[in-house]
C-alpha cells in the first residue's frame, strides 16, 4: 500500500486532469507514480514532465537516458524505477542482458554504454569531486562535454522519481525488474 494520497486519475480536475490527459495520451496510462505526485503536487508533476521533455532534445539516445535511468535507480534500490526503466529500455534498444549489465556496472558487449553505466555509478556513489580518471574514461568513450551536462541532468530527472518512489513505496504498475 502506498503512503501518500492518491486520487484516482477519472476524479482529478484542472491543471491535474490536463497533465494526467496528456500522460495518458502518451504512455496509454497514467502510471501510478506519476498518479500519486501529480495528486499532490501538480507543480512537480509538470516539473519532472518538463525535465523529461528536455532530456528527449538532449545529446543524448533513449538508450542512453535509459542506461543512465537504470543505473541511477539500482544504486538507489528503487523497485518501481528498476520496473518502469527496465521495460523502457527494452523499447529502447538494451536487450535484457545489456539492462543487467548496466545496471551493475558493465559488461554489456558495448564499451561506449558500459563506460556511460561506470561513470553514472560512480557520480551517484561518490562525495566530493568526481575522479578525473572517471571523467576521462567517459569523454575516451567518446561522450562530449554537452553529453556529460545532459547525462547529469538525466541523473537529477531520475533522482527525483527515485527518492519519491522509496518515500511512497509505489505499487508496481510495470512488470518487475529481473
Amino acid at each position: 500500500m502506498t503512503r501518500l494520497f492518491t486520487q484516482p486519475v477519472a476524479e482529478a480536475t484542472g491543471h491535474t486532469a490536463q497533465l494526467f490527459s496528456a500522460i495518458k495520451g502518451a504512455l496509454g496510462k497514467v502510471p501510478n507514480a506519476y498518479a500519486t505526485i501529480g495528486s499532490n503536487s501538480p507543480v512537480a508533476l509538470e516539473a519532472a514532465l518538463n525535465l523529461d521533455g528536455a532530456l528527449r532534445k538532449s545529446s543524448l539516445s533513449a538508450k542512453e537516458i535509459e542506461v543512465v535511468k537504470l543505473a541511477v535507480s539500482q544504486e538507489a534500490e528503487c523497485q518501481y524505477c528498476l520496473a518502469a526503466h527496465s521495460l523502457m529500455g527494452g523499447k529502447a534498444g538494451l536487450s535484457a542482458d545489456a539492462i543487467q549489465a548496466v545496471r551493475h556496472g558493465g559488461g554489456s558487449g558495448d564499451a561506449r554504454i558500459d563506460a556511460l553505466a561506470t561513470f553514472v555509478h560512480t557520480v551517484v556513489t561518490t562525495s566530493g569531486d568526481v575522479p578525473a580518471d572517471v571523467v576521462i574514461a567517459v569523454k575516451q568513450a567518446g561522450y562530449s562535454d554537452a553529453q556529460i551536462i545532459d547525462v547529469l541532468l538525466a541523473v537529477a530527472s531520475i533522482t527525483f522519481t527515485n527518492l519519491f518512489n522509496r518515500v511512497n513505496v509505489t505499487t508496481l504498475d510495470f512488470p518487475p525488474a529481473a
